[in-house]
């Protein structure tokens, strides 16, 4: 049957059907006479589980594993239940704070805020609270994608570019092997690294945060963190371009260990940074 024969069948859009396609959740044939897919009772049927799965908040990702029995849906399930039942409880928590606010003083203001008023034991609701101090942790991925840091990596992209044309040669290096130059452009292609940034952000990100969303968590600070990283790696192109040439640097790989270094690092600090969050209000 064909893609809209499938969209009536499931009641799914087409790009949500091409979506779960791409992610190799089904694999239909091809026919050999047009070239075009062909999907069969079978795909229907993981189709609407696929799309079930994904309504109770199961990740891509889970799902693959599922389909390729890696894990089981029952373990799957378990798992997101109590993922469910603590986002309930923190849920039901915060209503019933807010609740008891709203009913104590109706002119309530920060100045006035008396946290003991509302709180018998901090330390205890503290614990309760774990979850959002885990996530306030990871606030400096907020900071490092930010839009104020996207702008200055840009900037630099393009004054880099700007001060470096006049003295670089007709033709620039693009691509290397054992050190050598294999691939060379005209000198203007400097100025693709600063086009690049802006290309990540306004068009790279929202896939970036739809993958994210379906196979981790929609997160937009950890989007931003992962589009202004990208941005990192073209200015570190761009300036090892610029030292390949006057013969300072030789080899990209350098460059590259530097880069997934310093990304490497921060997520560690993060990873740590949520772990003592979590043991100290425990």
């Amino acid at each position: 049957m064909t893609i809209k024969e499938m969209e009536q069948r499931t009641g799914l859009t087409r790009s949500n059907i091409r979506f779960y396609e791409k992610e190799k959740l089904i694999s239909p044939v091809r026919n050999t006479g047009n070239g075009y897919r062909e999907y069969s009772e079978e795909d229907v049927k993981n189709i609407k589980k696929i799309a079930y799965l994904r309504t109770l908040g199961i990740s891509v990702e889970d799902i693959r594993k599922i389909s390729k029995k890696e894990v089981d849906l029952y373990q799957v399930l378990q798992k997101q239940r109590e993922n469910l039942e603590q986002q309930l409880s923190d849920l039901k928590n915060a209503k019933i704070m807010c609740e008891r606010m709203l009913e104590a003083d109706e002119k309530i203001t920060y100045e006035d805020l008396d946290i003991e008023q509302y709180v018998t034991n901090l330390n205890d609701y503290w614990k309760v609270s774990a979850s959002v101090f885990q996530m306030d942790s990871i606030y400096f991925f907020h900071l490092i994608g930010g839009n104020i840091v996207w702008g200055i990596l840009t900037m630099v992209c393009f004054l880099v570019a700007v001060l470096s044309i006049w003295h670089l040669p007709d033709e620039i290096p693009i691509q290397w092997s054992h050190g050598v130059a294999s691939s060379f452009a005209d000198s203007k292609f400097i100025f693709a690294f600063p086009v690049a940034c802006v290309i990540i952000r306004f068009f790279l990100r929202p896939f970036i945060w739809r993958w994210l969303k379906m196979n981790i968590m929609g997160n937009d600070s950890l989007t931003d963190y992962i589009v202004n990283f990208l941005c990192f790696i073209a200015l570190s192109v761009e300036i090892f371009i610029i030292l390949y040439v006057k013969g300072i640097v030789r080899y990209v790989t350098t460059l590259l260990f530097a880069d997934a270094f310093v990304f490497i690092g921060l997520l560690v600090v993060v990873l740590y940074k949520m772990r003592g969050n979590k043991e100290h209000v425990l």
